[in-house]
């Protein structure tokens, strides 16, 4: 039986007009929007708090915890909200309750003059710079973990992570389908893309997340319980679980923040049908960055990516066979023919009304 979750990342405009982010944003800003969401019962037997106690809800605040020389929690630097979903046997069931946490997170941002839109790169900045200055406990902190390293990468980027699991699954077959979804991930990430700004202006192709992140960040991430287990590379395959619940997950972090939630839906259907697919036998346990660069390019307009994105979504379709959720591949099939993504609207939208901001108020 196979169980699913969303964590989906929100970038919002402030009453201004502005893109709120760390250099305009306080913790205290987003934190006033949590404290008016719901607290579920038993929420944290799914849902991680967390030491700092940050994550209590399904809505949190996402961002980069600054400590003191003590490794006391003091601060944290804002780039947006994140909503998490329970775990669900059942995609279109996560889906529902995505689409519930995020028009309660609408309504509430909206008492304190902020509004969700699509991004999934900061489309002013592409440098977070910590002030003050990292101290020597958070210099420690980051050296003793080599992905936290490229936390000025996770701090300008927005982007959901897919949870799959599957109860049957051995620990070998869950790193080897690890290994599968981050070798043809840079031919089925275009299906999301939503970033075509960077720096304060259209950027040269579809997704500045993609270009920036995917290499030097996990494409995928496996959940195991124990450290005898893990897989040694940079950025990790692996990670240890943290809570029981998390034990034989397996997570998706390449794609770009969809603001149509039936896209997660599709994405969901097309993870699932790669792990059930026994035909596709290339294997990587790091990300190609560079075939993600040329893919954050050209996207399906790459003959390469579009005919491997195909035969994916082919085999993933057939892998399905008589299961419900093949339909919810539809709306990938429609995006291949026609070889567009959620950026080609976007950047049709920024060449009508010359503004970032006017286009972004048009998504969601």
């Amino acid at each position: 039986m196979f169980f699913f979750g969303i964590e989906h990342e929100v970038a919002f405009l402030n009453s201004k007009g502005k893109f709120a982010d760390f250099s305009r944003t306080t913790f205290a800003d987003f934190q006033q929007i949590i404290d008016q969401l719901p607290l579920y019962p038993n929420d944290e037997l799914q849902l991680r708090v967390g030491d700092a106690g940050i994550r209590k809800k399904r809505w949190y605040i996402e961002g980069f915890e600054r400590f003191d020389e003590s490794g006391k929690v003091i601060d944290c630097a804002v780039k947006g909200i994140e909503i998490r979903t329970t775990i669900h046997a059942d995609i279109q069931r996560a889906i529902n309750e995505l689409t519930t946490s995020f028009k309660l997170l609408r309504e509430m941002a909206a008492n304190f003059g902020f509004t969700p839109v699509l991004t999934s790169f900061n489309p002013y900045t592409s440098v977070f710079q910590p002030e003050p200055p990292l101290n020597k406990y958070e210099i420690k902190q980051l050296q003793t973990h080599p992905d936290e390293n490229t936390a000025t990468i996770y701090m300008v980027t927005y982007g959901p992570d897919l949870n799959l699991s599957f109860a049957d699954l051995s620990i070998e077959k869950l790193i080897d389908v690890g290994q599968k979804l981050t070798y043809y991930s840079p031919y089925i990430v275009p299906f999301s893309y939503s970033s075509p700004f960077s720096n304060g202006q259209l950027w040269e192709g579809l997704s500045a997340r993609t270009f920036i992140r995917t290499g030097r960040r996990s494409a995928t991430l496996v959940f195991v319980a124990e450290e005898e287990q893990l897989i040694k590379s940079v950025p990790s395959l692996t990670k240890v679980a943290r809570i029981p619940a998390e034990v034989g997950r397996i997570e998706f972090k390449a794609f770009d923040t969809c603001d149509d939630f039936r896209i997660y839906a599709a994405l969901l259907a097309l993870l699932k049908g790669l792990i059930l697919d026994e035909s596709l036998s290339e294997r990587a346990t790091i990300p190609d960055a560079n075939l993600h660069q040329i893919s954050a390019k050209f996207g399906f307009d790459h003959q390469d990516i579009f005919n491997n994105a195909t035969r994916i979504l082919n085999a993933a379709e057939i892998a399905l066979q008589d299961d419900p959720d093949r339909h919810l591949l539809q709306p990938l099939k429609q995006m291949l023919t026609e070889r567009k993504t959620r950026s080609h609207e976007l950047i049709k939208i920024f060449q009508n009304v010359s503004s970032i901001e006017a286009t972004l108020r048009q998504t969601y």
